[in-house]
């Protein structure tokens, strides 16, 4: 019994760790989806086929935070069904992008290396 409450232990613990790395990716996965107008639902099955589900209730929050930033744009259009919002990088959001894509690059290069040593 122990070890399964121990095992338990671990799960969680894992789970939250697995959430902290997805939280610092999320943001620059969600810009790099954003190069092209999308909405809400057609960004979510983006980033879910490229193998990062995200929740509505992170999604649109984030999508709010990032245009109070300044780095996207949106507006409300009708096609073919309900009216959506569109959400688009903006110029500064095509610079930020540029730069995290840059960061990105250089801190996955260092944990390649990293993980290669150990």
């Amino acid at each position: 019994m122990h070890s399964s409450v121990r095992g338990m232990g671990d799960i969680e613990a894992f789970g939250k760790l697995e959430l902290e790395l997805r939280r610092g990716v999320l943001v620059l996965a969600t810009l790099s989806q954003l190069r092209k107008p999308r909405y809400g639902y057609s960004l979510r099955q983006a980033l879910a086929d490229s193998g990062l589900p995200i929740e509505e209730g992170t999604l649109y929050p984030l999508l709010r935070r990032l245009e109070a930033q300044g780095v996207l744009s949106s507006e409300w259009k009708i096609e073919d069904g309900p009216p959506r919002r569109y959400y688009a990088l903006n110029a500064e959001g095509r610079k930020l992008l540029k730069k995290l894509t840059a960061s990105w690059q250089g801190m996955n290069e260092a944990m390649v290396r990293l993980l290669e040593e150990a």
